[in-house]
């Protein structure tokens, strides 16, 4: 098992954490304490995730209920770089269509300057 590292940089208008290892039932809660600890009201999330090459069914919920505290403070959560496996789980599960997905980090930080889904600016 690849342990799970993460890290985070503050960008204009939010903030990307970046994801690597394996997100699983024994370390997923660890992702959602970071990643709440870093989010900012108003502010867009970018996850950075070409790093993870595993995610469970907990790695799924944690990024649900991260994405549904993003909006509910005013901000975007946008993957980045998701590799195979994760994707094939975000695909299967049908999660992939409800979730903003970007092929790198620099088209979703890029995104994360422009408009939000509801056609609102991010706030910087």
């Amino acid at each position: 098992m690849t342990p799970l590292t993460l890290s985070c940089h503050d960008l204009p208008g939010g903030v990307l954490v970046t994801v690597a290892g394996e997100l699983d039932s024994s370390n997923s809660p660890r992702l959602e304490s970071y990643a709440e600890r870093q989010r900012r009201p108003g502010a867009g999330m970018v996850l950075d995730l070409a790093g993870l090459t595993f995610m469970d069914s907990r790695g799924l919920h944690v990024l649900l209920r991260l994405n549904a505290a993003v909006l509910d403070q005013g901000g975007v959560l946008r993957l980045a770089a998701v590799q195979e496996l994760p994707a094939r789980v975000l695909r299967v599960t049908g999660v992939w269509s409800s979730l903003i997905v970007h092929a790198d980090v620099g088209e979703a930080v890029a995104a994360m300057g422009a408009q939000r889904p509801d056609g609102l600016r991010e706030s910087s």
